[in-house]
C-alpha cells in the first residue's frame, strides 16, 4: 500500500525556517520515500506504507521537541494506478 502525507507545523516564522521545521524536513530528507516536497506553508511526501508511517512517527517526536507547538497533517491512501 502507497501513502501520502500532507502537513504543516506550527508557529510559523515567515523570515527563517524555525527550529521544528527544519526537524521535520531532515526527517522527511532521511527517509526511504519516493517524493518529498517541502514548502513554506505545506510539505508532503509519499511512499510505502511501512516506511512512510515510520517517518510521520519520527517527524512528529522530532519537531514536538525542537518546539513545534501543533503540527496539523492529513494522510491518504494512493491509489495503485496514481502510483
Amino acid at each position: 500500500m502507497r501513502l501520502r502525507v500532507e502537513f504543516t507545523t506550527e508557529p510559523f516564522d515567515l523570515d527563517e525556517a524555525p527550529a521544528h521545521a527544519v526537524a521535520a524536513r531532515e526527517v522527511l530528507r532521511k527517509a526511504q520515500l519516493d517524493e518529498v516536497d517541502v514548502g513554506p506553508f505545506g510539505n508532503t511526501a509519499e511512499g510505502e506504507a511501512d516506511a512512510l508511517l515510520d517517518a510521520v512517527s519520527a517527524m512528529l517526536r522530532d519537531s514536538l521537541r525542537a518546539g513545534a507547538t501543533r503540527v496539523s497533517l492529513q494522510v491518504n491512501v494512493v491509489a495503485e494506478d496514481s502510483a
